[in-house]
C-alpha cells in the first residue's frame, strides 16, 4: 500500500478546443495514463478552469473563434507562467504558429493530425521537465536556507574568532614584552662580562666593541640569519673573556713579544673562553665561536688547527676584525699599526691568515669607516664601479703594464680585468684612489 504522505498527485492536464470530437480523442487519449483532465470548448472556458485549477499543462487548438490559440496561450504564460503550453496546429497555420511560439512562449507544437505516441511521449517529457525544474527550485531553496544558516553560523563562528584573536594578541604582547625586558637584560649581561676583560688594561679599551662592531657588520653583508648574527655578535663581546685568569705581565705585552711558555699560555684563551660560556644554552652557539677564532684560513690557527670553511663562517669573520683591531691597537704587535698598514696586511693575507670572501667584504666595511686615513683601497676586479681611479700601476704577474695610475675605469675595462682573473686563476688587486672610489 502506498504511502499518502509520499504519494505523488497524478499531473493536470487541460485540453482547449472549439470542437468537441478533438477534445473526445484527446481525453481517451491521456485518460489510461492515470492523468485528471479538464476540457474547454474555447479560449475564455479555459482561463475559468485555471483560474479555479491547478493545471500542469494546456494542450490548445490553434484556430478558435473568438480567442485563438496564440491568443489564449499568451494569457497563459501572463498569468500561470509556470503551466507548460502546447499547440496543436495545420501546416498552413504556420504564420499564426510563430506568433504564437513569440506571444505564448510554447513549449512544443503539434501537427495534426498527430500521432498518439508521439504526443504522449511529448507530454510526458514536458511533465518530466517541469518536475525536475520544480524538484530543482526546491533544493535550491533548501540550499539557500542552510547557506543563510552557515552564514549565521559563520558570522557567530568570526565573532568567536575574533575575540580570541584579541585576547591571542594581548597575550602574545605580553609575552613579547617580557621576551624584550629579558633579552636586554641578558644583553646587557654579556656586555658586563665583555666589559671585564677590558677593565685589565689600557690596551683592551674599547677592544671588544670595536671588534663587535665589525663582526656584526660583516655577518649582515653575508645575510646570515638574526639568530646567526646575533651569536656572532656575543661571541665578539666575549671572545676574549677566556683571559681574565691570564696574570696582568702577560696581558701587558703584545703577542709577538711573548716566550714560548707565555705564548702557550695566552694560546688556551678560546678554550677557556668557550668552558666557561658553554654551559649558559643561548650562548653555546656564540662559545663555539670563540673557541674557533683564532683558527686561520691556511689550517695554521689554534686550537684545533681547522682550515678553510671546516672553520665556522663567525668564527673566520671574528678573526679578520679581532686581528685587525689588535694590529691597530698594538695587542699584536710590538708596535701598532696605522690603519692603512693593517688593511694592507688584511689584504695581503687573503686566502693565507683570512677567508678571502671575509676580507673583500671587510674592505668595504673599512674604507667607509677610514676613507679620512686611507687614501686608497683595494679591489678585486669584480668589485670595480665605471669612474674609478686608479690610485697606482696596475701590472700584470708576469712584470707587463695592464692599466697605468690615473686611468678612469669603465665597464668595458672592469670586464676585462674580471675574465683575465678568472683565465689565469691569479687574484688581482686594483688600487683605487679614496675620493671616487666609494661613488
Amino acid at each position: 500500500m502506498t504511502d499518502p504522505a509520499t504519494a505523488v498527485a497524478p499531473a493536470t492536464l487541460l485540453f482547449v478546443d472549439d470542437e468537441p470530437s478533438i477534445l473526445s480523442s484527446l481525453k481517451r487519449l491521456f485518460r489510461p495514463h492515470g492523468y485528471r483532465i479538464f476540457t474547454a470548448e474555447g479560449g475564455a472556458a479555459g482561463l475559468e478552469i485555471l483560474q479555479r485549477e491547478a493545471v500542469d499543462l494546456v494542450i490548445s487548438d490553434m484556430r478558435m473563434p473568438l480567442m485563438d490559440g496564440a491568443r489564449f496561450l499568451e494569457q497563459v504564460r501572463q498569468h500561470w507562467p509556470e503551466v507548460i503550453r502546447i499547440l496543436l496546429t495545420g501546416y498552413a497555420d504556420m504564420e499564426s504558429t510563430i506568433a504564437a511560439i513569440n506571444r505564448g512562449q510554447i513549449y512544443r507544437y503539434v501537427n495534426k493530425p498527430w500521432d498518439d505516441n508521439e504526443i504522449v511521449l511529448i507530454v510526458r517529457e514536458a511533465l518530466e521537465r517541469r518536475r525536475l525544474e520544480q524538484e530543482n527550485g526546491r533544493l535550491n531553496s533548501v540550499v539557500e536556507a542552510r547557506n543563510a544558516e552557515l552564514r549565521a553560523l559563520n558570522a557567530s563562528l568570526e565573532q568567536k574568532v575574533a575575540e580570541r584573536t584579541a585576547e591571542l594578541n594581548k597575550a602574545i604582547t605580553y609575552v613579547k614584552s617580557a621576551h624584550g625586558r629579558l633579552k636586554a637584560g641578558f644583553v646587557n649581561t654579556v656586555q658586563a662580562f665583555s666589559a671585564l676583560t677590558e677593565m685589565r688594561g689600557k690596551k683592551f679599551s674599547g677592544h671588544a666593541r670595536r671588534v663587535a662592531d665589525h663582526a656584526r657588520q660583516l655577518a649582515r653583508m653575508f645575510e646570515m640569519s638574526d639568530t646567526e648574527q646575533q651569536s656572532v655578535l656575543f661571541a665578539a663581546l666575549l671572545h676574549d673573556i677566556g683571559k681574565i685568569g691570564l696574570p696582568d705581565a702577560l696581558l701587558d705585552r703584545p703577542f709577538s713579544a711573548l716566550e714560548g711558555d707565555e705564548r702557550s699560555e695566552v694560546m688556551r684563551h678560546p678554550e677557556r673562553g668557550q668552558q666557561a660560556l658553554m654551559q649558559i644554552e643561548p650562548l653555546k652557539d656564540a662559545a663555539l665561536l670563540i673557541r674557533h677564532h683564532h683558527e686561520l684560513y691556511n689550517g695554521g690557527g689554534y686550537p684545533d688547527h681547522l682550515a678553510g670553511l671546516a672553520i665556522p663562517l663567525g668564527a673566520r669573520i671574528l678573526c679578520a676584525a679581532n686581528e685587525f683591531d689588535g694590529f691597530v691597537s698594538g695587542t699584536l704587535t710590538q708596535q701598532a699599526m696605522k690603519p692603512k698598514e693593517a688593511l694592507a696586511y688584511l689584504i695581503e693575507q687573503r686566502g693565507k691568515r683570512y677567508d678571502p670572501m671575509v676580507v673583500e667584504k671587510y674592505v668595504e666595511i673599512l674604507f667607509a669607516q677610514l676613507r679620512n686615513v686611507i687614501d686608497e683601497v683595494p679591489l678585486r676586479p669584480t668589485a670595480l664601479r665605471p669612474g674609478m681611479v686608479l690610485s697606482r700601476e696596475l701590472m700584470h704577474h708576469d712584470g707587463y703594464l695592464l692599466l697605468a695610475k690615473g686611468y678612469v675605469v669603465d665597464a668595458a675595462v672592469v670586464t676585462q680585468l674580471a675574465k683575465i682573473e678568472a683565465a689565469e686563476n691569479h687574484h688581482m688587486l686594483v688600487y683605487i684612489c679614496h675620493e671616487v672610489a666609494g661613488k
